[in-house]
């Protein structure tokens, strides 16, 4: 018995019509000029309506030769994503069809059996189409269709698939043609760009020639050079300015961030979140964005060119380049390769300058080649005075004793001191201590809630009863002396395990209870709360395991200093402690009181060197002290203090920096 289905031809019209439109839609798009995430976004979603498909993806090859997934429709049903083993299998069949430039059919967990040339893992047929520019394929597009379709049917889609890809070819084709025509003007631009940028030796020209020239090979709104001035950097040159105010605020925060990015020596890109960054750097990228209202910021330190006979050497960063978006947060295409060419040239630009700047007393032989008038005879015995002038003035720096002191910041703080931190997670009641009360020992500073604690403590005690109702209830049948004998062994096994579960329950609820009890904050010393407004500051807030609540400190007991150091000037320390025994005294006077020098001793000098802020890498020194040379004492005052290093040359003691400077970027290059 054969049954006879009829087909509408009015609605076989319909879906030819529609597929007809689809296709007009394709080669339309094919011929406008919108990005390459558009076109697959129209191309893949028309594709699969007129295929009736359960989904497809987009798949383009990298110029390192690296496939890439650029659009996708439900991805997800292949499973690809559950198997390593698989996506490796499907990647070599995108190989086959790009290698071959034809495309292919492939119905579900079908394979040739060579490994090599990649299987169909999925549940679905696999349709293929390669998209080709003039020479080469550039990526594959791929349709999920159903299973169970006659072959004649599975043939027609590959063959429309094949055409749509034609199609898309049509707009890959334009947009390579597109991409040489961008490349020679990007290569015309940069070849301008190196060509004015090495022209000159001026800084401050070379620094406004990269600013100017940066932006329109960049194309973004703004490009500013900051140049490295020992610890801190200095904004030589903004775009379209000839001149700025660089006391003005924008200019001073725009300092700060580009001192802070290059003390890092990373490279910073911002365009709206910040939690990746390191505190210094977060804290100086807020406060610029806030006044300037860039939408992007780019900070890219300056580095000196790479020496190959020193390898391991760490380059020397010369500045920052800082690149702005005002408007638009999205970097146009090509932005980060244009970006790293302008700082490659820019870096060696700026030490090319900088090298020959640094050259041993060049303004004076600039001057001395510019002017003839020394050695005329009128003026010869000037210049014979002088000389014999700054001679004696070069005697007496060599020959003249002077005390020689390294000069750092620091702060008074007590030697005892605690940092209370909270010990669970959980909501502060009550803060029952103030700023400023004195507190002793196991005085409760402050007390938490915890409902999930809380919430575990009670079903742990429910658990627990539960356990001892049911071991009471087994001893109680036990006790009845007419019980077979082997329900008494069934009982005797049960109450054994309701007393391993009693003495589990309970030991677990004795540890929660101990957890309860750290909710309760105690001070670990006698002492006085430090921490400003600490009730407000923590009352009926959440706070995490480990965060900091409040600080207590022992006023009444001794006090010392905390001094930052420059890791560069702990050369200096070192051999001053091998001259005196380990005995360094310390001048130090308060903010408070100028005027007073006192004096103390360093007793401890940390291990380990850190950033902290702008005054980059530094190690801290412990200097001990008499209190009631300070009676008024506070906590964290600032004070400047100056480490006895013992005597030397007047020069030395001036010029000690630059002499360091000569040894560590002069000498030791030459020899």
């Amino acid at each position: 018995m054969s049954t006879e289905q009829s087909v509408d031809p009015e609605l076989v019209e319909q879906t030819k019509q529609q597929i007809r439109n689809l296709v007009r839609e394709i080669a339309q798009i094919s011929k406008s000029e919108i990005s390459p995430q558009e076109f697959y976004d129209a191309v893949l979603n028309r594709v699969v309506t007129a295929l009736a498909a359960i989904g497809g993806a987009v798949w383009t090859v990298s110029e390192s030769g690296q496939l890439a997934l650029e659009y996708q429709i439900n991805l997800r049903e292949t499973r690809l994503d559950q198997s390593e083993d698989d996506q490796v299998r499907h990647g070599k069949l995108l190989r086959k069809v790009i290698t071959s430039g034809e495309g292919l059919l492939m119905a579900p967990h079908s394979g040739s059996g060579n490994a090599e040339e990649g299987s169909n893992p999925t549940d679905f047929l696999l349709v293929m189409g390669p998209l080709k520019t003039a020479n080469e394929t550039a990526g594959v597009l791929e349709i999920f269709q159903r299973p169970g379709s006659n072959p004649s049917v599975q043939r027609g889609y590959l063959r429309f698939l094949v055409q749509m890809c034609e199609l898309a070819s049509e707009y890959l084709k334009s947009r390579k043609l597109q991409h040489y025509s961008d490349r020679q003007a990007l290569w015309a631009q940069l070849e301008s760009f190196t060509r004015v940028v090495h022209k000159g030796l001026d800084e401050r020209g070379t620094a406004y020639t990269i600013a100017n020239e940066a932006r329109r090979l960049i194309e973004c709104d703004r490009v500013s050079v900051a140049i490295n001035r020992g610890r801190k950097c200095v904004i030589e040159a903004v775009s379209g300015q000839d001149t700025f105010d660089k006391r003005s605020n924008t200019v001073q925060l725009l300092t700060q961030l580009a001192t802070a990015v290059v003390a890092t020596g990373e490279t910073v890109w911002y365009t709206g979140d910040t939690s990746m960054m390191a505190p210094q750097v977060e804290e100086a990228v807020q406060n610029y964005v806030d006044e300037v209202h860039s939408k992007a910021v780019a900070i890219v330190p300056l580095k000196e060119p790479h020496d190959p006979q020193n390898p391991l050497e760490t380059p020397r960063v010369l500045g920052a380049l800082v690149i702005e978006q005002i408007e638009d947060s999205r970097p146009r295409e090509g932005l980060l390769q244009r970006v790293d060419v302008v700082a490659d040239h820019s870096s060696i630009a700026l030490a090319n300058v900088m090298e020959h700047n640094e050259l041993f007393l060049m303004p004076v032989w600039r001057a001395i080649g510019k002017s003839k008038w020394v050695v005329e005879a009128r003026q010869l015995p000037w210049t014979i005075s002088i000389s014999i002038a700054l001679l004696l003035v070069g005697l007496i720096l060599c020959l003249w004793p002077s005390d020689f002191e390294l000069s750092g910041k620091g702060k008074l703080l007590p030697v005892v001191r605690r940092q209370v931190f909270s010990k669970l997670d959980g909501d502060v009641v009550d803060v029952p201590v103030r700023h400023g009360e004195m507190v002793k020992k196991g005085q409760l500073l402050a007390r938490m809630q915890s409902f999930e604690l809380d919430g575990k403590i009670t079903a742990m005690r429910g658990q627990r009863d539960a356990a001892l109702e049911k071991k009471n209830s087994v001893r109680t049948r036990l006790a009845d002396p007419r019980l077979d004998p082997s329900d008494r062994a069934r009982l005797l096994g049960e109450q054994k395990t309701f007393i391993e579960e009693h003495k589990s329950f309970n030991d677990q609820l004795k540890l929660l209870e101990y957890k309860q009890k750290q909710l309760t904050i105690t001070s670990p010393v006698d002492g006085q709360i430090t921490t400003w407004d600490v009730h407000n500051l923590l009352i009926m807030r959440p706070v995490q395991l480990g965060q900091l609540m409040m600080t207590v400190e022992e006023p009444a007991g001794d006090w010392e200093l905390e001094v930052t150091m420059g890791e560069d000037r702990m050369g200096f320390i070192n051999d001053a402690l091998s001259k005196f025994d380990g005995k360094l005294t310390v001048k130090y006077i308060t903010a408070t009181n100028p005027g007073v020098t006192h004096i103390g001793t360093v007793k401890e000098i940390h291990q380990t060197a850190e950033v902290r802020g702008e005054e980059g890498n530094t190690v801290l020194l412990r200097v001990a002290i008499d209190k009631n040379d300070v009676p008024d004492r506070r906590s964290g005052a600032v004070v400047t203090a100056k480490v006895n290093c013992g005597r030397a040359p007047i020069g030395y003691v001036w010029f000690h920096d630059l002499f360091s400077f000569i040894q560590s970027k002069v000498l030791f290059r030459i020899f």
